[in-house]
């Protein structure tokens, strides 16, 4: 097979398409022929040897990855034959190898496709989709909602503008510069505004008038976050999964102390981690199911932005320089 390796920790031309050696799946597992691999923000950080969720890795070279969606065309010992031939996707948890042809999980990961729903989609859903999901576990939207969502072209935001909307929300969508901002509005925000202007805030208090934010939703903090943060009335709610305008090499998330919260009235929370998959019933992969269903319903339409698998350096400067929109997937 081909696949993606990196033999060293450093910039996105370190990542090598090359000839590797063909996977075999071990017992109750299957092996994938991938049609789609996910390429997360993380990734971009595991690639220079940073640590997070998931460790770097311990040996190079390695193949990196931990999403993908395909048909399984081989069987480990002891594996349920009737995987055999399916389409399916796969998040594959703490060991890496989506950035390749074929790709080995324990079948126990996996989820069958239904027919009308595509592999780019899937492993949009399976990462993204379940995020946005276990985020959306710590607030209850409704018509009386106002959200904020600061990042609202990338993969996640596009998800939280839906959900938001089909709730009866008021959703109010930042992105950076005019092609992103008009794929928000498209979504079906109901302002959209380029958090690059230094009036944006004004354009929101004027378009809220006399209402104020109940939720933001921040995976930027910063000064956008902060921004965004300063419009939330009392008894609102910042959520936050992610600090990317702060740089992911040193960056921070956006805190607030005690006394700026009982001051303003608001309340901050981290939603990422074991409290999520708690409010999941225990089980994340609760949280896939329902990603999945919710594609198949149509009630949430991941954005894709793909990439062929060759170009995986390219796909990592995109993400890194955030020239991206949507969910970024390569395609062998």
């Amino acid at each position: 097979m081909h696949a993606i390796r990196l033999h060293a920790f450093g910039p996105a031309e370190n990542l090598t398409y090359e000839k590797a050696e063909d996977p075999t799946p071990g017992p109750g597992q299957v092996r994938i022929a991938v049609a789609a691999a996910g390429v997360h923000l993380l990734d971009t950080a595991l690639r220079m040897g940073q640590t997070g969720p998931y460790p770097a890795p311990a040996e190079l070279p390695t193949i990196p990855g931990r999403e993908v969606a395909g048909t399984v065309e081989a069987l480990g010992e002891g594996t349920d034959p009737t995987w055999l031939g399916r389409r399916v996707v796969a998040h594959l948890g703490m060991a890496p190898g989506g950035y390749a042809e074929l790709a080995v999980v324990d079948a126990a990961k996996l989820h069958a496709l239904p027919d009308h729903l595509g592999e780019a989609e899937a492993v949009a859903m399976i990462g993204t989709g379940r995020t946005t999901l276990g985020i959306l576990q710590f607030t209850d939207l409704g018509p009386k909602s106002v959200a904020i969502v600061p990042a609202a072209a990338g993969g996640i935001g596009t998800l939280l503008v839906q959900y938001a909307k089909n709730a009866g929300a008021t959703v109010i969508g930042l992105a950076g510069g005019p092609e992103k901002v008009a794929r928000v509005a498209e979504n079906g925000a109901d302002l959209a505004v380029d958090y690059k202007l230094p009036d944006w805030p004004e354009r929101v208090r004027a378009f809220l008038g006399s209402r104020t934010a109940t939720v933001v939703f921040d995976s930027v903090g910063g000064d956008t976050g902060r921004a965004a943060v300063d419009l939330l009335g009392k008894g609102g709610l910042h959520l936050v999964f992610g600090w990317s305008s702060t740089g992911i090499e040193d960056g921070e998330p956006l805190t607030f102390t005690e006394e700026e919260l009982t001051a303003r009235g608001i309340t901050s929370e981290s939603v990422l981690g074991p409290k999520m998959i708690q409010l999941a019933g225990g089980d994340i992969r609760n949280l896939e199911t329902a990603s999945l269903a919710a594609a198949s319903a149509g009630t949430l339409r991941p954005a894709v932005h793909t990439f062929p698998l060759t170009d995986a350096a390219a796909a990592h400067r995109a993400l890194e320089t955030r020239a991206t929109i949507g969910k970024v997937v390569l395609v062998p």
